[in-house]
């Protein structure tokens, strides 16, 4: 009988992990020195940067040492102010004076006491023209300004003339009523000498209106400021000077909950713009005030 030749265990190598684990350490030492590379700075450029962006936001820099420009780098073996590498910097006694430092100054030359006095002047010019036009037309339409149906303002950029709708249209109706073409006939003839820009603005209370002439009441309120614009046109206003402006119920001057607060928000609002004079003559009229910061917005409601 046979015997079958005895198998030998093959001898296992204990020393197979110091393979990956070298090549571990080999990779770990690469990565510290880029991540070393990497955090080099040139504290000189980087100085000289700060510097820089200082002096332009702030007018001066700093620090009055001298930057460094070159290649030493900060990091250990390296220090800027104790390696090697270090620049020798000069003596501040014997360095050259500094440049006088170039600043942004207000105006300061001959001329600008003499242009503040004429835009003094010109501002007093101004107010002294818009205190007329209030006053003309205060006199011309008198007896309705003692009833408060016609209510006058004026501040430093335009003259303000508030007319209730009760005196201008029927409820519903953008056609004049037969006494409104007299009154704006009267408020025309103080405008019409004159070379201010006219804004016509009109306003509704908060009642719907939808009929086969108006939508809403955005159509009803510029309608109602056009019919003005037309009649103050046909009165000899240059028809450049006028413009329409309808804001419906958006621009309320009381509160809607009452029938007093309707009423007094149904309004016609014709705004005469300051203009800028420009030695003894009138200059172009002033820019539209923004509608945000403008006279008080009303319009003629629905009904």
């Amino acid at each position: 009988m046979s015997r079958k030749p005895k198998r030998h265990e093959e001898h296992s190598n204990h020393e197979a992990w110091a393979i990956p684990y070298g090549d571990l350490i080999t990779l770990l030492l690469a990565f510290f020195v880029v991540m070393y590379a990497l955090s080099s700075v040139n504290e000189g450029k980087y100085r000289l940067l700060s510097d820089s962006l200082y002096a332009a936001f702030r007018g001066e820099p700093r620090t009055l040492e001298p930057v460094e420009i070159g290649q030493h780098q900060a990091g250990a073996g390296a220090d800027s102010r104790t390696g090697v590498l270090q620049q020798q910097r000069p003596d501040p006694a014997h360095a050259p004076p500094a440049g006088p430092l170039v600043k942004l100054a207000p105006d300061l030359s001959p001329m600008a006491p003499t242009r503040a006095a004429a835009l003094a002047e010109q501002a007093v010019r101004r107010d002294a023209a818009l205190a007329r036009v209030a006053t003309e037309v205060e006199s011309a339409l008198g007896d309705l300004v003692k009833r408060d149906l016609v209510t006058v303002r004026r501040n430093e950029l335009w003259v303000e003339v508030e007319l209730r709708t009760d005196i201008l249209f029927p409820s519903g109706s953008a056609q004049p009523a037969p006494g409104a073409v007299a009154v704006l006939e009267r408020l025309a003839q103080v405008l019409a000498p004159l070379p201010n820009a006219v804004r016509v603005e009109g306003y509704t209370d908060n009642v719907p209106i939808r009929t086969s002439a108006f939508y809403s009441n955005w159509e009803l309120s510029a309608a109602r400021a056009g019919s003005v614009v037309r009649v103050l046109a046909g009165q000899g206003l240059d028809p450049k000077r006028l413009a329409v402006v309808g804001y419906g119920e958006q621009r309320p001057a009381q509160s809607n909950d009452t029938p007093e607060g309707r009423n007094a928000n149904r309004r016609v609002v014709v705004v005469i713009l300051a203009v800028e004079p420009q030695g003894d003559e009138a200059a172009a009229p002033a820019a539209l005030p923004p509608a945000a910061a403008g006279p008080p917005q009303g319009a003629d409601g629905g009904h």
